[in-house]
């Protein structure tokens, strides 16, 4: 056997056979079955100029037939859209232990909320194009102190990346630290810290991303309706229940609550951010708001105490109340004044009781006492707001007018574009088996090359075992064979990548089975199949946006083998 690498080469590599061995028109298998023996890198893609060709090998290339010699020109290699995977010469990822991966629940399912974990900052870099300006989500955009962005990790996870200012954290040890303890705290009603980064002078903080905007931007700035008596009634519910969380897990102490940092999740549900969970700074202010709005404890010490929470809760409610910045010492007047009526946000006529709106206020006056011994504590206000919530039936979006209607699956979808659409992973294994390897061209004659090397006769028993596990729904050792089998061939397989994919899925292993679904487009890059199952995954991570793309995509590439492609 030649031991040259043929990955380094450019020019025609001659590979001496008995010329009797093989016709002067060699089959496309009998090919790629040579390539796999020499050990052409995965990713080097070859064509050649016989009848039949492999239409995803994008260069036509030569191979010349001479007694005792054939030649074959090895261009360069395919380049894929998923260019952050890594070469599957590599051993493929070891299934993982859910009892020791925080990631997965008892099910083996991905929650939505993956465990919290420390990014390179490369990663994080190329999440947000370099940290990008156009990725800023800041309302005060790229003037703010503390800069947030919207970015996408390499598993397509859009996150909300919070990036604070040169320096503010000199020590990193201490900030990896507090964002650790911040990001063990998981709730519905809090945006959840995912991860942090300290390298060099970065410090970032990753949670998750909230689609619809902040309380201020629906408050303040809204474009087509106030925010409705019954929405305001529930951000003030949704915010005392994150406080009171935080506070059973002694964090009592959030740092600058105000208007900006209430989010709206893609259901439209108002949600706290655990950005506030940290000061701005290792020794900086509290608070970054006027100071107007600030604890007068604050004003008086610079000292933050539990009770200072529920004084800025009071401000909130301030907000929702009058629908715009009031001091709290111009509301107290005009409570104290019984002028509820210059008090109260006059687009909310008619939408709500008197007595309820008089029991926001008068819990808004408890909170901004100025002494803080004078103010009640956490579970006073849920107390005091839970019976305030009269449409607990009706979903966030509908009161908020947001636009939730289920996408739009593709007009062409083939039985297993519908079987991922609608995660029917016992339909998907059924129409997978149906299919088998003819999907790629030459798959079936290479059987007839078994006596070439007994590398090869392991190969196909290999195979062989995989796909009997496999139709056996015996998953856990057809990840272990098909593992195997990726590992000794030299030219991918994408039924096998796809195969194994599925596996990965029935074990409640999404994320691997995403970068299996990724591996397969790579082998065949308008298969619709590795689109679909792709879509499948990105459906089991709770991605459904990227999951709609995917299906859109597999199901353009349907039409195109419909109109005459071959894929």
């Amino acid at each position: 056997m030649v031991d040259t690498d043929l990955r380094s080469l450019d020019t025609p590599w001659h590979f001496p056979l008995p010329f009797n061995s093989i016709s002067s028109q060699l089959c496309l298998s009998s090919v790629a079955l040579l390539l796999l023996i020499y050990q052409v890198s995965p990713h080097t893609h070859c064509s050649t100029s016989f009848s039949a060709s492999l239409s995803h090998y994008r260069q036509s290339q030569s191979l010349h037939v001479s007694e005792g010699t054939v030649t074959v020109t090895v261009m360069g290699c395919f380049q894929s859209k998923t260019t952050l995977l890594p070469p599957s010469h590599q051993p493929p990822p070891l299934p993982l232990d859910s009892q020791n991966n925080p990631d997965l629940d008892g099910n083996g399912e991905q929650p939505a909320v993956p465990a919290f974990k420390e990014f390179d900052l490369a990663e994080l870099r190329a999440a947000t194009n370099g940290f990008s300006s156009d990725l800023i989500v800041s309302e005060s955009g790229d003037k703010a102190p503390n800069v947030v962005y919207r970015g996408k990790l390499k598993n397509n996870r859009v996150v909300a990346i919070k990036r604070f200012s040169k320096l503010s954290w000199p020590d990193p040890h201490q900030f990896t630290n507090e964002a650790a303890g911040v990001g063990k705290v998981r709730h519905k009603r809090l945006v959840n810290l995912i991860g942090c980064c300290a390298e060099g002078d970065e410090r970032l903080l990753v949670a998750e991303y909230m689609s619809n905007d902040t309380l201020s931007k629906h408050l303040f700035h809204w474009e087509k309706q106030p925010l409705p008596w019954e929405m305001r009634l529930r951000v003030a519910y949704h915010v005392a229940q994150a406080l009171d969380h935080c506070n059973a897990e002694n964090l009592k102490i959030y740092h600058d609550l105000n208007a900006y940092r209430v989010l709206f999740d893609e259901d439209g549900d108002p949600r706290l951010s655990s950005f506030g969970l940290m000061k701005n700074s290792r020794d900086g202010k509290s608070y970054s708001t006027n100071l107007a709005y600030t604890p007068p404890e604050f004003l008086r010490t610079g000292r933050v105490v539990p009770e200072s929470v529920i004084y800025s809760y009071g401000t909130v409610l301030l907000d929702l109340l009058s629908g715009k910045h009031i001091p709290p010492s111009h509301a107290l007047d005009l409570i104290r004044g019984k002028n509820l009526l210059l008090l109260l946000d006059s687009s909310l006529e008619g939408q709500y009781a008197n007595e309820d709106a008089t029991e926001l206020v008068e819990l808004a006056s408890k909170c901004l006492q100025y002494e803080a011994r004078d103010r009640p504590d956490i579970n006073f206000l849920l107390s005091a707001v839970t019976p305030l919530q009269k449409q607990k039936d009706v979903a966030s979006h509908v009161l908020m007018g947001l636009s939730k209607t289920p996408p739009v699956l593709p007009t062409m979808l083939t039985p297993l574009g519908k079987a991922c659409a609608r995660m029917d992973l016992t339909a998907v294994h059924d129409i997978l088996l149906k299919t088998g390897y003819k999907d790629e061209e030459g798959a079936e004659n290479e059987l007839s090359f078994q006596e070439w090397t007994q590398q090869v006769q392991d190969m196909l028993n290999t195979k062989k075992f995989g796909d009997i596990a496999f139709r056996d729904k015996d998953f856990k050792n057809a990840i272990d064979y098909y593992s195997k089998l990726v590992s000794m061939m030299s030219v991918p397989s994408g039924t096998v990548f796809v195969r194994r994919a599925l596996s990965y899925l029935m074990i409640g292993e999404p994320e691997l089975a995403l970068r299996d679904a990724m591996q397969a487009q790579v082998c065949l890059p308008e298969w619709p199949t590795a689109f679909y199952m792709q879509a499948l995954a990105l459906s089991k991570l709770g991605m459904e946006t990227d999951a709609q793309d995917m299906l859109n995509d597999g199901a353009s590439f349907e039409a195109k083998k419909q109109n005459g492609w071959r894929v």
